[in-house]
């Protein structure tokens, strides 16, 4: 978890210098599009991956691939050869974050299960925050290649700790990879996120390219969810979208992706320009809003396994998020220090309370066969509204600046969209059910396939026996 959140943003502030040493400024933003389009591409694909043939092997494929990647990635001597390899390295970064959650599902009974996510959710906020810092420590102090060496050693690390300690499935059943679906998936998915990524910014949306683009992905899509009606074992089962806590999930996933990420990518522009900071305290003004998220992720998570019940949490947690995004939104060049570090904390607070728990609401309401890809899809969706929050709100940025000349205008019309798309997620997480984790506690005896048990779940069907008659 820690070696996917910290590519996702360790990279930022070391592009400048990047393009400097091996040139080819234009195609600078491939070097993040790149890793995000393979990463979203293959995220189902591991999660059903995963389902059908156990989660071990394919962590530690993922693990592998993204070590492989992360090293050719140092070594690239053209801007061509390190956008090539950040793509190798998002295929394998697309089973880190994904795989991990869902293993929580494998491994901890569900009324547990609130507590360890809240762990990854911190590791997810640390790592995340941390990636700016470290990526400028090491572009100043080292050199940007350390951006991608420091995976090895964690790599290897978590990989020797995999391999020894997480059990695996030791037998496996015939089962019919729905190819045709993931093919259809990825080209469809490839050309939306080309869409989002590069219309009205490298080209107009009028352009052939753009034009093109858009009628694959609508063909392609069409084509995937008519396949997936008919495929024996579908890459993306439809029937779970028939589960409320499913789609209401996975509809605040994308919003919340597209308020929050969208929102953190410009925050560096008010810190840097109007305030006048350097990248280095632009960085270090995001440590309170790591701390929130350290706080309230864990706090949510203790909570919710000792009560059992989450909703509460998602609907705290984006009331919050819409609250600090809207308050952002009114910050000027004479906002105090004292007063940003309170909105920054704030905006951690509110995303630490429902930024994991949406992943215990999606993995307490389906079935364990369906863990995987139930997970992989509230991860696709974030990803999905993160890249069109940073592209969207872009457009947003542009265009004021157009009509009013003034970055600091432009910026609070940029957070207070965000807030209201924020709020969006608010009015949605209402509709999340009322849910208690001791209901689908049972549930986990489906994983005991083929001798394929952990200690923990089998410790736990007593415990739901007892559930059952309190």
């Amino acid at each position: 978890m820690l070696l996917g959140a910290l590519d996702s943003t360790i990279l930022a502030t070391a592009l400048p210098t990047i393009a400097n040493d091996l040139g080819g400024l234009a195609h600078l933003s491939w070097v993040v599009t790149a890793y995000l389009l393979a990463q979203i591409i293959v995220t189902p694909i591991y999660g059903k991956i995963g389902d059908l043939y156990g989660r071990k092997h394919v962590l530690q494929f993922a693990t592998v691939l993204f070590l492989i990647g992360s090293a050719l990635c140092g070594l690239s001597r053209s801007m061509t050869h390190l956008i090539l390899f950040r793509a190798i390295q998002g295929f394998g970064g697309g089973g880190l974050m994904l795989t991990t959650q869902a293993l929580v599902g494998d491994i901890i009974p569900p009324i547990q299960r609130g507590r360890y996510q809240g762990i990854f959710g911190t590791v997810l906020g640390v790592g995340s925050v941390a990636g700016p810092l470290l990526g400028g420590y090491f572009t100043s102090n080292l050199t940007w290649r350390w951006i991608f060496y420091i995976n090895l050693p964690l790599g290897i690390l978590a990989l020797v700790v995999l391999t020894a300690t997480l059990p695996a499935l030791d037998c496996y059943q015939r089962h019919v990879i729905d190819y045709l679906g993931a093919a259809l998936f990825a080209v469809s998915l490839a050309a939306v996120i080309l869409v989002i990524d590069l219309g009205g910014v490298a080209y107009p949306f009028s352009s052939p390219l753009m034009i093109g683009l858009m009628v694959l992905s609508t063909v392609g899509l069409t084509l995937f969810i008519f396949v997936e009606r008919r495929a024996e074992e579908p890459l993306l089962p439809l029937r779970l979208f028939r589960i409320r806590d499913v789609w209401v999930t996975s509809a605040m996933g994308l919003i919340n992706g597209f308020a929050l990420l969208g929102a953190i990518t410009y925050l560096p522009l008010f810190f840097q320009i109007v305030k006048g900071m350097s990248p280095t305290e632009s960085g270090l003004r995001t440590i309170p809003f790591m701390g929130g998220t350290l706080v309230t992720s864990t706090l949510a998570g203790q909570i919710a396994s000792r009560t059992g019940r989450y909703k509460i949490f998602p609907i705290i947690g984006t009331a919050t998020v819409t609250l600090a995004l809207f308050l952002i939104s009114r910050m000027t060049a004479d906002t105090t220090h004292l007063t940003i570090v309170g909105l920054m904390l704030l905006l951690g607070l509110g995303l630490g309370f429902f930024m994991q728990m949406l992943i215990v609401a999606v993995q307490n309401a389906v079935e364990h066969h369906d863990l995987g890809v139930a997970t992989s899809n509230a991860a696709l969706f974030r990803l999905i509204g993160g890249s069109l929050g940073t592209t969207l709100l872009g457009a947003v940025l542009a265009s004021r600046l157009l009509e009013t000349k003034s970055l600091m205008a432009s910026l609070s019309t940029v957070f207070l969209v965000a807030s209201v798309v924020a709020f969006c997620g608010l009015l949605l997480s209402f509709l999340l059910p009322r849910r208690c984790l001791r209901e689908t506690i049972a549930a986990a005896t489906e994983a005991n396939i083929c001798g394929y048990a952990f200690a923990l779940r089998q410790n736990s069907d007593s415990r739901a026996h007892k559930l059952r008659h309190e």
